[in-house]
């Protein structure tokens, strides 16, 4: 089958399709008849994909083929409430022959943080907030009841959210099972799914040449032909309705979102790392970073995320920027691993961030050192040999000589053998683990 034919499986609603399409295009990877790119320093660790939100449609497959395709260093999926496409994109990894990390991402309260705004707008003490370093899709029991309540919880909102919004824009009205629920593969619609209904439910009522003015009288803004099927428009819907000061905004009360810390035991429960989001430090909550980190790290986050694209202008160094440099800085001084990626989960979100900008050039190696961690974290964590492990806890005497071991069999261990090395366990030396790695 032709390259251009798989990479169409790759977009299918079946599972069994998308598998059998990345299987064939390994194939022909390691028989040298399809050429990629050699692995070079672009990472993106946090995409999210069809089972919570892609503004390009990619399945957890189709975003391993690309990274692979494109030579990334290391590419990770991190969806939303949902860990459903965890399997598929660590299974795509390791047949396409690329380092893959997978994590879910939430909302929660941190209670330490209440009066102040942190990195959800306008919801003091509410934070975005993720695990990385997931090994499975499978759940214990006790952690897939906790996955199933916050899912539960965020489609309710959804659906007290739409019974507002359908009464502002009718006759454009949604039906949440028929229009929405359909547009995720594990029935986890987000506020974008939303928006891209609202969308495509116009599209059905009115006219291509009545759309622009229909928009511009519901949302107060001048819209355009040009203007329907991007970014502006989605974004317009999402701040108009669903976000605070909207027409179906809800203020979060108490019991809306899981504490922190009960969000951090959930992920270490899960074999994942929980970890820190930033956004770009000018909230309230933001500008205390050291106060907030030392609050995150002391319920068990232990890496930090952060996404350059929205933190920086090329050619401009603002307050943005600075607070860009700060954060890492103070993750340098802290041994924190830092993770970045794009979201891609909007209209015009890069595939992979501008590296080679000169805002961003000076950070490369700090980017690649904390993919390389997680990665090989994914790697031991099958092994109960994780980042944050006991036996990691035993085998080195500081986090700085733990990031270099991690980092060091995150670039030695081959993607394509890593499920072959044998002979692991916690009675293992760090140094017996790499000469297995680099001897395999």
């Amino acid at each position: 089958m032709k390259v251009e034919e798989l990479e169409m499986g790759l977009d299918s609603n079946d599972p069994a399709v998308r598998r059998q399409a990345v299987v064939e295009l390994g194939d022909k990877i390691k028989s040298g008849a399809l050429a990629v790119k050699a692995a070079g320093t672009d990472v993106n660790l946090h995409c999210h994909t069809t089972y919570s939100y892609n503004a390009y449609g990619y399945s957890p497959s189709k975003f391993a083929w690309l990274a692979r395709k494109n030579g990334f260093a290391a590419a990770g999926i991190v969806d939303f409430d949902v860990v459903d496409g965890i399997n598929e994109f660590l299974e795509a990894g390791q047949t396409l022959g690329l380092r893959a990390v997978a994590g879910m991402e939430s909302r929660v309260f941190v209670p330490e943080f209440a009066g102040r705004v942190i990195n959800s707008p306008g919801e003091p003490g509410v934070s975005y907030h993720m695990g990385i370093g997931f090994i499975s899709s499978d759940l214990g029991p006790n952690e897939e009841k906790f996955q199933q309540q916050i899912q539960q919880t965020a489609q309710q909102r959804n659906r007290e959210l739409i019974a507002k919004v359908n009464s502002f824009l009718s006759p454009v009205e949604l039906d949440y099972a028929k229009d929405v629920e359909s547009l995720t593969p594990a029935g986890n619609p987000t506020e974008r799914h939303i928006c891209a209904a609202y969308v495509n439910k116009a599209k059905q009522i009115f006219k291509q040449t009545e759309l622009a003015n229909f928009w511009s009288q519901k949302l107060g803004a001048t819209f355009e032909d040009k203007d329907l099927g991007g970014a502006k428009l989605i974004n317009a819907i999402r701040a108009k309705t669903m976000k605070k000061g909207g027409v179906g905004y809800v203020q979060p009360g108490s019991g809306s979102f899981p504490s922190m810390a009960a969000m951090n035991e959930f992920f270490l429960a899960c074999g994942a790392i929980p970890a820190i989001t930033w956004l770009d430090g000018t909230s309230d909550g933001e500008k205390e970073i050291d106060e907030l980190v030392k609050v995150c790290m002391s319920s068990g986050a232990a890496v930090i995320n952060i996404i350059p694209d929205r933190n920086y202008t090329p050619g401009v160094r603002d307050q943005k920027y600075e607070n860009l440099k700060a954060v890492i800085d103070l993750a340098n001084k802290l041994d924190l691993p830092v993770i970045v990626g794009t979201e891609m989960n909007s209209p015009g979100n890069k595939f992979v961030d501008a590296f080679e900008t000169e805002e961003l050039r000076p950070f490369v190696p700090v980017f690649l050192k904390g993919a390389y961690i997680v990665f090989a974290h994914t790697i031991l964590q099958k092994h109960k040999m994780g980042y944050l492990s006991e036996w990691a806890k035993k085998s080195f005497p500081s986090i700085r000589e733990k990031n270099a071991f991690f980092e060091k069999l995150g670039i030695t261990a081959d993607p394509y053998k890593i499920v072959n090395v044998s002979g692991i366990s916690t009675s293992c030396q760090p140094k017996d683990i790499i000469e297995r790695f680099m001897n395999k």
